[in-house]
């Protein structure tokens, strides 16, 4: 009780704890994660690092209630997820977290203002509101001109600010981030950063998985992931030059 009390008080959104995850494979048990450690509280900006292979994106998975581990405990606002239905664990996701991937995972089929308003819908919300709501979101990421578009008419980083508002329209407290400049040029991919300085700079935590170095090196805390375990997890002093 005492060391619950005492993370809701550091309001811890995300814990990990000695969380292990494997898989079988044929005759072989394959360790994804061996050990993993850490919390994240609200309004935190991370970055998750490691190349490919390295448990990076087990990790994103258990963070976004799309996974749950072997052993360990993962929490996820306070809640824990091993010990939740796939009908509850659909329920946190929608609520608390916000997905972006590189991909950007837009529906043809429908135009900007609808993608947008899609996770609204899952909510309950009624249609008048989840329209008012993702026009909102829109406008923050600077597409209010585009809103009619199909995601087809769009460039990369258009798509990328059209996911980046889909995330945030549920005013979720996590944004989990895969590898969101990876499909962008250099100068595309610092704006899309910079907006997320935006965002995290209202309250939102956000996490972002990648790869990439100069990724890792321009969030305020870095973990590197290898091997399935942590190899470190620091604090940076922010290269402004990679941002701006």
């Amino acid at each position: 009780m005492e060391k619950a009390s005492k993370e809701k008080k550091d309001n811890v959104v995300i814990r990990m704890e000695h969380v292990v995850k494997t898989y079988v494979m044929g005759e072989n048990i394959v360790y994804a994660l061996k050990d993993i450690n850490f919390t994240v509280k609200q309004g935190e900006f991370l970055s998750i690092m490691g190349p490919s292979g390295s448990g990076k994106s087990t990790c994103m998975n258990m963070i976004g209630c799309l996974d749950c581990p072997s052993s360990g405990t993962v929490e996820i606002g306070g809640k824990e997820t091993a010990k939740m239905t796939e009908k509850e664990l659909a329920v946190l996701r929608n609520k608390t977290i916000g997905f972006v991937f590189q991909q950007y995972h837009l529906l043809t089929s429908m135009n900007v203002l609808e993608n947008v308003m899609l996770p609204l819908r899952y909510q309950g919300i009624e249609r008048a509101l989840r329209r008012d709501m993702a026009e909102t979101a829109l406008e923050r990421v600077g597409l209010q001109d585009r809103m009619k578009h199909r995601p087809t008419e769009l460039s990369g980083g258009q798509k990328q600010r059209v996911a980046i508002a889909r995330a945030t329209v549920t005013n979720p407290h996590i944004i989990l981030a895969d590898e969101p400049t990876g499909a962008l040029d250099s100068e595309t991919g610092r704006q899309v950063l910079s907006l997320f300085d935006e965002i995290n700079s209202k309250g939102t935590t956000i996490v972002i998985v990648t790869h990439d170095p100069k990724i890792g090196l321009s969030t305020p805390r870095c973990i590197r992931i290898l091997d399935g375990l942590i190899e470190s997890d620091s604090s940076n002093v922010i290269n402004k030059e990679i941002k701006s």
